[in-house]
């Protein structure tokens, strides 16, 4: 099996408070793996430590077999890995295109911007259409296509993304979902943390449920779909 990225025990926080308690999970190359949790479970936690954005006080990252523990979160970026951050954090002045350009500076990058932008036009035609206008005059959707195309942008290896369906109406978050199906079936490997959990579950290949900064469940996602504890906590069955 090919992993893409790995989590060896990882521990993380926030001041003295400790969030992650040995964290280790696998990523296969070209899959979609989804982390599931309740609110302050260590998600978002997870992903700013693998990025780099937040200190690991403990453990390795693993980027295809190359500990990138220590690395910045730009070289990090450099090499492959790229964070579609929770809340969009766009530029609200700049056009749509150019927040897509931002996304294509890095060095890996930079050689590909304008084909990488027609592959994100591509995929999102609706951002064409709105290249002109400010990303802060755009729906919650277009905001979140924006954020999404920025990161493809980079030319990720891995793409992590952060609640890539919140506060979007659920017909727009299913189209989103669609289009990382899509994306991963050109062989793109996905992480996401995600609060829709029968979409995530309905989509992913495999799923890491978090409880109070622990992993919990893990498995392929339909046989976790199964499972009567998450039913109950996640799926109201």
């Amino acid at each position: 099996m090919d992993l893409a990225l790995q989590l060896e025990n990882v521990e993380s926080g926030y001041g003295e408070v400790q969030v992650l308690w040995g964290i280790s999970l696998e990523v296969s190359s070209g899959k979609m793996t989804t982390i599931i949790g309740a609110n302050g479970a260590g998600k978002t936690t997870t992903l700013r430590t693998t990025m780099g954005s937040l200190r690991a006080w403990g453990g390795r990252v693993l980027l295809h077999g190359e500990d990138v523990t220590r690395l910045s979160p730009h070289a990090k970026a450099n090499r492959g890995l790229v964070l579609v951050p929770e809340g969009r954090q766009l530029f609200p002045d700049m056009s749509v295109e150019e927040n897509l350009e931002m996304g294509g500076y890095s060095k890996r990058a930079r050689k590909r911007q304008k084909q990488n932008l027609e592959r994100v036009y591509e995929l999102f035609p609706r951002l064409k259409e709105r290249g002109k206008q400010k990303s802060s005059t755009l729906s919650g959707g277009e905001q979140q296509m924006l954020a999404l195309g920025r990161g493809l942008m980079q030319e990720p290896v891995v793409l992590m993304i952060d609640e890539l369906s919140l506060g979007l109406a659920p017909v727009l978050a299913q189209q989103l979902f669609i289009t990382l199906k899509t994306l991963r079936e050109q062989g793109l490997t996905i992480v996401l943390v995600e609060q829709n959990v029968h979409l995530a579950l309905a989509m992913s290949d495999y799923t890491y449920v978090l409880a109070e900064g622990r992993i919990n469940i893990r498995g392929e996602s339909d046989e976790v779909a199964k499972m009567d504890e998450v039913r109950r906590a996640y799926l109201g069955r």
